[in-house]
């Protein structure tokens, strides 16, 4: 008898459990069914831009890959025409290196003002990567080394030159080129000595550091009065090395940061 009453009270159980779902189901069901539909759409939605957004990066892939074949095949043109159009409507990435590589182009056909130009653009871009961006900024403050002052390249400079940032290196060399060229000797000094003393500097640049301070020393040996019986045309031969290390100074100034 207890077991009947118990079956009978679990059926009953679930004959309003099956009521009250269905009429949960009349008044919400609609909107269940439409929710869902909705996620579907949402992931389906999803998974065709991710393909899309795949499909669109081989392709610029390709693209920069054949830029590259024309310019190894002094066909500049051409390649110029495919690196514009990646700059203009490839995909973020693919566009931002296009840009860079139109910068650099710019520079080695010497329009340095059309290259620093187009560097600080990218360096002022939003969304740029920040070691882009400050690659950026560094290219075009090593452009401007020649027409800008001191202050100018002290403001561009002395972020980059910080520790931990990862072109520190290449931005203490034109901090110190900038400082020289401007006749700060003593700073000059203090940036190229550091350089020569970091065991972490790259060695291209620490070679020329150690010429840049060979040259001032002996710019300043030639340039002290000489001593009471010496030679007076001694002075005048040491000032000769000092004028053919100015060339190649220059020339590592002007070459590819590092």
């Amino acid at each position: 008898m207890a077991d009947q009453r118990d079956s009978l009270l679990r059926e009953v159980d679930e004959e309003l459990r099956r009521e009250q779902f269905l009429k949960l189901w009349e008044q919400y069901g609609t909107y269940v069914v439409a929710a869902a539909a909705l996620v579907i759409a949402a992931i389906g939605g999803y998974k065709y831009f991710e393909h899309r957004r795949a499909v669109a990066a081989e392709a610029a892939g390709l693209r920069m890959a054949a830029a590259s074949r024309e310019a190894a095949q002094n066909k500049p043109a051409e390649a110029q025409k495919v690196l514009s159009e990646l700059a203009e409507g490839g995909p973020s990435s693919y566009a931002l290196l296009a840009r860079l590589r139109l910068a650099a182009a710019d520079r080695q056909a010497g329009k340095t003002a059309e290259a620093a130009a187009a560097y600080e653009a990218i360096a002022s871009s939003s969304g740029v990567d920040p070691l882009l961006g400050d690659y950026a900024r560094l290219q075009a403050a090593a452009l401007r080394l020649d027409s800008t002052d001191w202050t100018d390249m002290h403001n561009r400079l002395t972020g980059l030159a910080a520790d931990g940032n990862a072109w520190r290196f290449s931005a203490r060399e034109l901090l110190g080129m900038a400082a020289r060229k401007a006749g700060k000797t003593a700073e000059a000094r203090k940036y190229f000595e550091g350089l020569v003393g970091d065991r972490e500097t790259p060695p291209g640049i620490g070679e020329r550091a150690r010429v840049v301070l060979a040259m001032m020393t002996e710019a300043e040996l030639a340039a002290a009065p000489p001593a009471p019986g010496a030679d007076a045309t001694q002075p005048a031969r040491a000032a000769a090395p000092a004028e053919g290390d100015a060339g190649k100074a220059k020339a590592a100034a002007g070459g590819k940061s590092k």
